[in-house]
């Protein structure tokens, strides 16, 4: 049995440990925000918060992480989200959204932790979030966005 912290709440999994965090998110607790992209912490679509930080689901066994907080796109709340999420409306950024969820998780972390990040900040926090669409000039511009809101 592992006990986790998903989204405010205690579940129990009675789950091999060696299950990838995103399948049982999305298969046992039916958080579906989080999305399978590659399967090998490539993409960055599985992003999700562990215990506060930006962590690939697909990769993270669940016998890794008992006792551990998880925040899915789900259960993300406070200024820094609602900034990202305002921003990424305002400028179109999804085009097909199957990577927005993962986008949104790391843009917010780097929100939290760098209140005006510079280009070389975001393409760093950035860096292996995919996007099939390439909306990347907008997603640099819509976080650029967000920190200003923030300030403001």
């Amino acid at each position: 049995m592992i006990k986790l912290g998903v989204n405010g709440k205690e579940v129990t999994l009675d789950l091999d440990p060696e299950t990838p965090l995103l399948w049982a998110l999305r298969d046992e607790l039916r958080l579906t925000g989080t999305k399978f992209g590659c399967g090998v912490a490539q993409c960055g679509a599985c992003t999700v918060m562990l215990d506060g930080m930006p962590r690939r689901s697909c990769v993270t066994p669940i016998g890794s992480i008992d006792g551990s907080e998880v925040t899915t796109i789900e259960g993300m709340e406070g200024p820094e989200i609602e900034a990202v999420q305002a921003a990424w409306a305002a400028l179109d950024v999804p085009q097909c959204g199957w990577c927005q969820s993962g986008q949104v998780m790391s843009a917010t972390a780097l929100l939290q932790l760098v209140s005006n990040p510079t280009d070389e900040d975001i393409d760093n926090a950035m860096n292996g979030n995919v996007c099939r669409c390439a909306t990347y000039v907008r997603i640099r511009q819509a976080i650029h966005d967000a920190a200003k809101t923030l300030e403001g």
